[in-house]
């Protein structure tokens, strides 16, 4: 896999409260990835920007919601997310330290 490709794999984490309570019971950080990847790819990606050891991915496909609006109806895109799960004792830390 080319270095090019890794940094591009992590699209960002996806925060919602799905997310903190994978993140508290089973060491699982989520992320949103590109539509092609694959599991390696994002376990090399997540290992190299984050200097974490990673243990399992899962990767699923999140369909697009139909939405209402006053030109019709029309439809948001589809995406992917990926559950990552961090060896035991490993942690991810996105909070950003104010100055």
């Amino acid at each position: 896999m080319k270095q090019e490709r890794l940094y591009k794999i992590l699209l960002g984490p996806v925060v919602s409260e799905k997310s903190a309570v994978a993140g508290d019971e089973a060491n699982q950080v989520v992320f949103r990835v590109v539509s092609d990847a694959v599991k390696p790819e994002v376990k090399a990606a997540v290992e190299k920007m984050f200097d974490v050891r990673v243990e399992a991915v899962q990767i699923l496909n999140v369909k697009g919601k139909t939405k209402r609006t006053k030109h019709g109806i029309g439809r948001r895109s589809d995406w992917k997310k990926a559950y990552v799960r961090l060896a035991q004792g490993q942690e991810i830390d996105f909070s950003v330290a104010a100055d």
